[in-house]
């Protein structure tokens, strides 16, 4: 197929990546892309949110499907002006694309499908929120209603800080204070044709700048899967995939299209584990492949993801199989920017990649790097993704700590306990 993969980060090169490895003779080509991906396939300079420029460019390379991987475009409905030019693409459409853009809209989805999540309330000024606030206690979780870059959310015991993050955001529309859930975090992702529904294997992601789950919120600084823990109260990872397409995913797939806004796409479910580890509640939907999980999630797929996100998007998915993962370990760690993610610093350089890859089980993917002349350097806060796969968890994450060892990027930080709960 001819595929146009839209996006500039470590999510769409390790997509990228998984197109590559079936050998099936793939045209592929990015937009914008990054250095990384530049070196493996043709990029394109264009403005990802731009329904037209976009669409020109899927007319000019004769798309067959087109993947969109971030979810600006998807929210600038990218996707609406490609399916109304003809294209099969890989990615909802505005109104769908709510479930992400907006946490008020997709609480109110979780609502009418009855999906298990936690208590929330709406805030319009600072006297609703210090009401909401009061009313549910802390720990406090304060959330901007749009998208935020995975920086929107806070977390605190402090009711002061709790409400000047809320002000923040006040400006540009309402927040929602939410109920606080403490267990463990699952992402899922879910591939959707607006009817059906096939699922993927969990990861767990850590957002939290530093080790021990400290610090600020940031987009992600690693991830791993799969996740052998959840045995211990769902019986085996297929038993909880299978409670979570059935009480989570499936009614709110059926529920948008019931609304007439059905989701083709992937429908990424951020959950939670409370009660012990017993019971299973959402936290968020994304509408689009999660950054860092798919890094992990993709590396251990061996179904062919092509034929999967084509039939997601030409209605067929009825007709695919389960997909299917191989029983490696995958680990993937960030390398950031000092700075991040307050106020990164960028244009350093990056050196001794070639040196990483050569690590038996890794692989890097680029998440904001650019050439210039010989020097590749940074140009953003997360920069480069670090995967190490192996048989277990534990050669998993020394080739990639290996690796990272082997990497220069002046007043670069990364965390030093991504996945170590689950290393022998």
């Amino acid at each position: 197929m001819k595929i146009l993969v839209l996006g500039s980060g470590a999510r769409e090169h390790a997509i990228v990546l998984s197109l590559l490895g079936e050998d099936a003779g793939h045209a592929i080509v990015a937009a914008p892309g990054n250095a990384g991906i530049a070196a493996r396939v043709p990029v394109v300079a264009v403005n990802a949110t731009d329904p037209e420029a976009v669409t020109e460019l899927a007319r000019a390379e004769n798309a067959d499907l087109v993947i969109i991987g971030p979810e600006a475009p998807l929210v600038a409905g990218v996707a609406d002006a490609l399916r109304a030019a003809g294209f099969a693409v890989f990615g909802p459409d505005r109104a769908a694309a709510a479930l992400e853009g907006s946490k008020n809209f997709a609480k109110r989805i979780m609502s009418e499908a009855n999906v298990p999540t936690g208590r929330a309330f709406r805030a319009s000024t600072v006297e609703e929120v210090v009401a909401a606030l009061d009313e549910l206690g802390a720990p406090h979780v304060v959330k901007a209603d749009g998208l935020a870059a995975g920086k929107g959310v806070l977390v605190t015991s402090d009711r002061d800080a709790a409400i000047e993050h809320a002000r923040q955001y006040l400006d540009a529309g309402s927040v929602l204070i939410e109920e606080f859930l403490d267990g463990e975090e699952v992402s899922l992702f879910f591939l959707s044709d607006g009817q059906n529904v096939l699922p993927l294997s969990p990861a767990q992601d850590f957002k939290r700048l530093q080790d021990g789950d400290a610090g600020p919120n940031t987009g992600g600084m690693g991830a791993y899967s799969p996740l052998p823990w959840l045995d211990e109260h769902f019986g085996s990872e297929r038993a909880f995939v299978d409670q979570v397409l059935d009480t989570v995913a499936a009614p709110v797939i059926r529920q948008l299209a019931a609304e007439g806004t059905p989701f083709v796409g992937l429908l990424y479910a951020g959950l939670i584990l409370v009660d012990g580890g017993r019971t299973v509640k959402v936290i968020e939907f994304n509408a689009r492949f999660g950054d860092p999980e798919t890094q992990i999630v993709l590396p251990r797929l061996t179904s062919n993801l092509s034929e999967l996100l084509y039939a997601a998007a030409t209605g067929t998915l009825a007709e695919q199989p389960r997909p299917e993962f191989s029983d490696q370990a995958a680990v993937t760690v960030v390398l950031a920017s000092e700075g991040y993610p307050e106020a990164p610093i960028t244009g350093r350089v990056l050196t001794g990649l070639a040196h990483a890859e050569n690590i038996p089980g890794v692989h890097l993917t680029h998440a904001a790097t650019a050439v210039q002349g010989d020097a590749l350097f940074a140009t953003g806060g997360r920069v480069l993704n670090v995967v190490g796969l192996g048989d277990d968890f534990t050669a998993a994450r020394a080739a990639a700590y290996a690796a990272l060892d082997k990497i220069g990027l002046e007043g670069g930080q990364y965390r030093t306990d991504i996945a170590a709960k689950v290393a022998n």
